[in-house]
């Protein structure tokens, strides 16, 4: 990956306006998506549950409210402690990968819900799939990533054993699925009317900066170099591709420079190829998941000054150290932990500040993030989530 042909891409006039032409319709494509979702009837209008299907497009077979549910990430009670005041109360079994949700957040929901450290463990999407380990779990739901690689075959095995499965998505395909996925969570627990409520929260958010974006030019699309876990190992670089983190640049104006090579949702940049690009925009995602490796650490946990000083040294690595965005002081990081969740329209708007901030000056993602702490999430999200290198 990463690798560019021999014509290249800066400097050559032809190569530009094919950037520009398919910077402006992914945006477009994102920008209609997203208006296209706002027309999903109210929770009152919505199928019964018989009717309906998961993002993998599999019909939901069983009879909710579902009390007993196996989830593989754990990111998903934070989605759950969104729209339900005690998101551990409906677990059967879960991956118990505290590392995705961060040792922080896995202590205020302990602390709230002693028994999250007594139920079984399953297989995390991040893995292998493991059916037996569910069935021993013997949930009546299993809420599985789009990316946890279960068969045919194996949700056949489970749905014949009396669990349900549905597939959800918040990363992947983000603009496609996440409210889908909200929905679904909010049907299948009996929490129709508080999924709505903050889907309609995260979409007046996200078309004021739809809104905005349309209005820029075509040509001013910032390039931008986001890397995933920055400092997670010694090669370079973790790098979104088309769909996940990518739809987010995209969606606020920015062009992403690992979206013209990589063709899945994620995977990996050469470091002279980000040297040849030489991106107007750094930001590097971490979390407490890379402090024994060095890397970026930014989250709960850390202090505002333990992150810049983290993000410092990932950003002095040799390579890194000599793009124009790091010389000129665009150079930001941001916690993995508020991705993968419907948390993402606070990334979203911190991404708009850092991009076009002459545009989203007055975006305040702190207030964002304070308010979803107050109006809805069961556990606050508090500490330092993102971070400058001034």
């Amino acid at each position: 990956m990463g690798v560019r042909d021999s014509n290249g891409v800066s400097g050559k006039p032809t190569k530009l306006l094919i950037w520009l032409a398919l910077g402006a319709l992914a945006v477009g494509v994102l920008i209609a998506a997203y208006a296209f979702q706002r027309t999903d009837a109210p929770a009152a209008e919505q199928p019964p549950l018989a009717e309906w299907v998961d993002v993998a497009g599999k019909p939901v077979i069983g009879k909710g409210p579902f009390t007993r549910i196996a989830i593989d990430d754990s990111r998903y009670l934070v989605a759950l402690g969104l729209i339900h005041p005690d998101p551990v109360s409906l677990l059967a079994a879960w991956p118990q990968d505290v590392n995705r949700l961060g040792e922080e957040t896995y202590q205020q929901f302990l602390a709230k819900s002693p028994n999250l450290a007594q139920l079984p463990k399953i297989a995390s999407s991040a893995g292998n799939f493991d059916a037996e380990a569910l069935l021993a779990a013997a949930p009546d739901l299993a809420l599985l990533s789009l990316e946890s690689g279960i068969t045919d075959a194996q949700r056949q095995q489970l749905e014949a054993a009396g669990i349900t499965v549905v597939i959800v998505d918040f990363f992947v395909q983000p603009f496609e699925n996440l409210e889908r996925s909200l929905r679904l969570l909010g049907q299948l627990t009996g929490r129709e009317e508080q999924a709505e409520e903050f889907i309609a929260f995260r979409a007046e958010h996200m078309s004021e900066i739809a809104e905005r974006v349309a209005a820029l030019p075509q040509d001013d699309r910032p390039t931008v170099f986001l890397e995933a876990h920055a400092g997670l190992n010694p090669d370079c670089c973790n790098s979104p591709g088309r769909g996940n983190i990518g739809d987010y640049l995209a969606f606020v104006g920015g062009r992403n420079i690992g979206a013209e090579v990589i063709q899945q949702s994620f995977g990996k940049l050469n470091l002279e190829y980000i040297i040849e690009q030489d991106p107007h925009v750094y930001i590097a995602t971490g979390g407490p998941h890379l402090a024994q490796a060095g890397g970026l650490v930014v989250g709960p946990g850390f202090s505002p000054e333990t992150a810049r000083e983290a993000l410092a040294k990932v950003s002095a690595r040799p390579g890194i150290s000599g793009l124009t965005a790091v010389r000129e002081g665009r150079t930001h990081g941001f916690s993995h932990q508020l991705i993968n969740s419907p948390l993402d329209v606070v990334a979203i708007e911190t991404f708009a500040r850092w991009i076009h901030p002459e545009v989203f000056a007055d975006l305040k993602p702190e207030d964002t993030l304070a308010e979803i702490n107050r109006r809805f999430l069961t556990v606050p999200y508090e500490g330092t989530f993102w971070v400058d290198l001034d």
